[in-house]
């Protein structure tokens, strides 16, 4: 699996991280804690990508698949996590790409500014 676990000091990002690897045991896993693009106090825990790839995504929509990862962390989205961008591949789908994650667009700062 890629990346290593995050610090204790990110609690957040831990959690996710622990949530995610537990329940789908993903060949590739990767949490970009993205907050720093937006209006929020430096060290924040808000906005986060995540790239996860699991043989258990296999036959399911890519809108099954967001669903499955807004589940299990439904309490981190209710408890700090302002947003989540979720690419969601199984592993042959992963091979078959470039495997290189997109950057995040820019923080317009709310309300389509």
């Amino acid at each position: 699996m890629a990346t290593k676990t995050p610090l204790d000091s990110k609690p957040m990002e831990k959690s996710i991280w622990e949530k995610l690897s537990q329940t789908f045991l993903p060949d590739h896993l990767e949490i970009f804690n993205e907050s720093y693009m937006h209006n929020v106090p430096k060290g924040s825990e808000t906005h986060f990508k995540v790239v996860i790839v699991s043989n258990k995504f296999q036959n399911t929509s890519l809108l099954q698949r967001h669903r499955l990862v807004n589940e299990i962390l439904k309490d981190e989205l209710k408890n700090g996590v302002h947003a989540l961008s979720i690419v969601a591949k199984t592993p042959s789908q992963w091979e078959n790409s470039t495997q290189v994650v997109e950057k995040s667009p820019a923080c317009k700062g709310g309300f389509g500014r």
